[in-house]
């Protein structure tokens, strides 16, 4: 067959792309901690006690129950914290849960998130037990759902780091934030700084 029709179709696999946009998210969570001490992942950085490794705890058990649970694909051998009622259980690392194994557990929860994104069309229905029985909702409403929750977590995530050592931006090797040639972020900074003072 010639012609336009014939001609593949130049438009990205919607799945696809969104799979993407998560996985990038991802990585640029997880890298945040690289470097850092055990005890900076684990200090309270905010008045509410945000800290790095507890945002990846919390996204782990977010991805588990999200494409689990919602598609009647739990993960198997679940932590036992999932259940822990306490109050913000999955935001912070107790004493014995050590950075490697809070790490390894994110990625198995994503590689089963994965597969779960794999075996689906972005059109299956799922429930999530902890919203409405009524609220129908789809794999594509999940993965943007926990695309946007990853994403805000990793700008968290990005204002922790810097705080404790100026570490920013989406990837260690490009951090994608704009600089003037020659300028300093003190000076940058310094600049904002003078704005500011002007609506005191």
């Amino acid at each position: 067959m010639t012609g336009p029709d014939a001609r593949p179709d130049p438009r990205p696999d919607p799945k696809a792309t969104l799979h993407r946009y998560l996985q990038l998210h991802r990585d640029a969570l997880v890298w945040k901690l690289d470097g850092a001490s055990d005890y900076d992942v684990r200090r309270p950085l905010t008045p509410t006690g945000t800290n790095l490794l507890g945002l990846v705890k919390h996204l782990a058990a977010v991805e588990s129950g999200y494409f689990g649970d919602t598609f009647d694909r739990p993960l198997p051998d679940r932590p036992s914290w999932f259940d822990d009622e306490t109050p913000n259980a999955d935001m912070w690392a107790t004493a014995d849960q050590s950075r490697t194994e809070i790490v390894e557990l994110y990625r198995r929860v994503g590689a089963h998130a994965d597969d779960t994104i794999e075996a689906l069309p972005l059109d299956a229905p799922g429930r999530v037990p902890w919203w409405p029985p009524d609220r129908a909702v789809t794999l594509q409403l999940i993965l943007v759902h926990v695309i946007a929750e990853t994403a805000r977590h990793a700008g968290h995530a990005d204002i922790l780091r810097e705080q404790i050592d100026g570490s920013a931006g989406v990837r260690r090797e490009h951090s994608g934030l704009w600089q003037a040639e020659g300028q300093s972020w003190e000076d940058y900074r310094a600049g904002l700084q003078q704005v500011a003072e002007t609506f005191r």
